[in-house]
Parts: C-alpha cells; structure tokens; sequence
C-alpha cells in the first residue's frame, strides 16, 4: 500500500485522541505539522506566493509565582508563515495548560520559555508577548468593508469549489469585502471551526454573489485552519486574477484560543483586535 506522509503525520498527533490535561510545565506538549503537507497539493512548494502570519491569542493563560499564587495574562503569539510548522492547536491548549500549577521567578521567565519553545516547534523564531488585563489591548471591533452575508444566494455545493468564482476583467476596481458565514471541520475530530472572513483586493471586480457561495462551500470541509486561509488565498489569485490580495479570516475561540491566519501579497503585519464573536 503506498504511503501517505500526510496521514501518518496527523496520525501521530494528540488530536481526536482522549489525553491527560496536564498542570506542570511540560514543552514535549507541543506538536508541529509540516505546512508542506497541505502546500504541495496548491502548488505551493519553494517560493511562497503569500506574505503573513498566523496569530494566536490566549485568554486562559496562568502560572504561578515562587509564593504559590497564581497570575494570569493575555498571550499573544504570532508565527509567520515562513515557519517549516504549524503548531497544532489542540497540543498548544495542553501546552498553556501545563503553566497552571507550575512555579516561576517572574513573567520573563514564562515569556522566554514560551518564546523558546514555541519557535522550536515552528522551526523559526516566533513573536511572544503577555499583557495585562487591564491594557484592554484587544478592542471589539467590526471588520472594515463591506459586508456580502445579505445576498439571497442558492448554495448547493458544501466542499471548497474554486469554479464558483467569477470576476469582469473589463472592471479593474480596489474593495474590501466580508463575510461572518465561514465554517470549515477540524480535520480529525470534525468539529466546527467558525470565523469571519475579510478579503481585500485590486483587481478584476469578483462577483459578490459567487464569492459567498465559495465562501459557504467550505462549510463541510475538513482542513487546519491556516491551510483553509491558503487555499481560499490561492483560489482566488488564480481565479479572480488580482493584482494585489490580503486574506484574513478570525476564528471563534475553543480552549481559551483563537487562531487568526493572515496571508497578502503585501509585506504588513496585521493589528490585533477581537471580533464580537471571538
């Protein structure tokens, strides 16, 4: 039988699978999976067509001081998408997890063990910070553009179609469009990824109509959050023919996570904030 680098890796993984949750620090928590795995099949090999980053935040971060009381913070981790790796979401919950009944001196103790042990994981150095709560850092705020959700479209198709798109050449505009109707599965557990997606691009003009309808066709699709972004960035570079395209989907929390992939064709990073969902 031939092998499938794919499936043995996912098969390695905690994720699907009943595990402990750990409260002592523990870095072997942490799994990767090699962005290369999902790139191939786009076409994606050595030079990537993408600027960006994935951006993590944690809301259920704590650990304890050297006096047994415990402190507690916003983490913030952003892995850019040159990293080898992604870190799988599932072993990073238990990874946070494991700070909680651990002791330490000070927070730049826990911040440089997270720094390191994260960029390990990714294969390249990655941007680790804690905040206070009371900075208020993550303002609630509403994606700027214009939003598509309205349009009275039939769907009949509930798996990523890229045939759907269509653009008009002979109208060559700049927009920002959104949509709150992404959902994709997790792809071992099938459970529901919901996010809000916003797509800003200069252009051919893409038909709003259709662009909905492949938006809801990844509603039944099974794929790690970073690789739908990718594949809808891809899809629409090839289909719609942009000059200049940014991606940005933000997920519902689960765990105390969120995971906000950002792909561009230009060099920027993304500001953090929260969505009324998340």
């Amino acid at each position: 039988m031939k092998e499938n680098p794919y499936q043995d890796s996912l098969n390695s993984l905690s994720l699907g699978k009943s595990v402990d949750y750990p409260d002592c620090y523990d870095p072997t928590l942490l799994q990767p999976v090699a962005r290369s795995l999902n790139r191939i099949p786009l076409g994606i090999e050595t030079t990537l067509p993408f600027h960006g980053e994935d951006l993590w935040n944690g809301y259920e971060f704590s650990w304890l001081n050297t006096k047994g009381k415990p402190l507690v913070a916003l983490l913030e981790c952003r892995v850019p998408v040159t990293s080898p790796n992604i870190i799988e979401s599932k072993s990073f919950k238990l990874y946070l997890n494991s700070f909680n009944q651990s002791r330490f001196e000070s927070q730049d103790q826990v911040l440089a063990l997270l720094q390191k042990d994260l960029s390990a994981t990714a294969g390249c150095e990655v941007s680790v910070t804690l905040n206070d709560l009371a900075s208020n850092n993550l303002p609630v705020v509403e994606l700027d553009g214009k939003c598509i959700d309205h349009l009275d479209v039939e769907i009949t198709t509930y798996q990523p179609d890229s045939g759907l798109l269509r653009s008009d050449p002979e109208q060559i505009i700049e927009e920002k469009l959104v949509s709150h109707l992404l959902k994709s599965n997790c792809l071992i557990t099938n459970q529901p990824d919901w996010g809000s997606l916003y797509i800003h691009y200069k252009g051919p003009r893409i038909d709003e109509a259709t662009l909905l309808q492949y938006i809801v066709s990844f509603r039944e699709h099974n794929e790690f959050h970073e690789q739908c972004v990718e594949r809808i960035f891809c899809d629409l570079m090839t289909t719609c023919n942009p000059t200049t395209l940014s991606v940005l989907a933000r997920y519902t929390r689960r765990g105390g996570l969120d995971i906000n992939p950002f792909r561009s064709t230009c060099l920027e990073q993304i500001g953090n904030f929260r969505l009324v969902r998340q």
